[in-house]
Formats: C-alpha cells, structure tokens, sequence
C-alpha cells in the first residue's frame, strides 16, 4: 500500500502566452503519481479582460505518459468541471469542461493547448514554475 504513492511529485507552472495584454492563462498546480500514470490538482484561468470567464478556479483529474522520444518526454491530459454563471439579462449557471493536453519536457517545460466555455487556446507555451519564490515576485 505504501508503494501506491511512490514517487509522487508536485508540479506547478502556466499554460499560456504570459506577458500578452488579455491573454487567458492557465495556472496548474498538479500532484504527479508517475506509478499511476495519474495527475490531480487545481488549474485557476485567468484573463485580463473582465468577464464571466476573466478568474475561473476548476479541479482537474488527468494522466500523463511517457513518450520514450524526441524532446517532449511526457504528454498530459487533464479534465475537469466548473461552475459557469451566465452574466444579466440572462439568469442561471451550468457546469462547463476544462479540458488541457500537454507536450512537456522533464522539467514541465513544453507546449499545450486548453480549452474551456466556448474558448479553445492552441500551440502556446508550457512553463515550470521553479519555486514560490519565483511565483510571488
């Protein structure tokens, strides 16, 4: 039992075109079980532009593999679901997906794509937060 989690990691980075005027964000922050092939943890979209979907806070659950070539050693995979509140006139809230897929490195460094409500984010960069230092600055 004590060998289900061996090996498990934290992974915290961005997915996104960081430093671009209102482009959205996808913050993770995923505990890795490479035994399990399995990744869980929460990913926060952020947007300058406000809006209904300008800070949006999903659990996601997911798997990674590894590739066994080329310069992207892993791929992940996340899903997840969100409370999505429609703005006045109208009135009411559903669930809506979070969905990512990512090309990565052994240091979380690579290229990805998300997608959520009626937006879909393409071939933008993976970066690895390198502690919280770095992320509080």
């Amino acid at each position: 039992m004590s060998d289900l989690l061996a090996g498990a990691y934290l992974a915290k980075g961005t997915i996104g075109n960081v430093g671009i005027p209102g482009a959205p964000i996808a913050t993770f922050s995923l505990v890795v079980v490479p035994s399990q092939n399995s990744v869980s943890g929460t990913v926060v979209v952020t947007q300058a532009i406000q809006g209904p979907d300008s800070h949006i806070v999903v659990q996601v659950k997911g798997r990674i593999h590894s590739t066994g070539f080329g310069e992207f050693t892993k791929v992940v995979s996340l899903h997840g679901q969100y409370i999505h509140s429609v703005p006045p006139p109208a009135i009411g809230s559903f669930l809506a997906d979070f969905d990512a897929n990512l090309a990565i490195n052994d240091s979380w460094n690579g290229t990805g794509g998300f997608s959520y409500y009626k937006h879909q984010i393409e071939k933008v960069p993976v970066a690895a937060i390198k502690n919280l230092k770095e992320e509080l600055v």
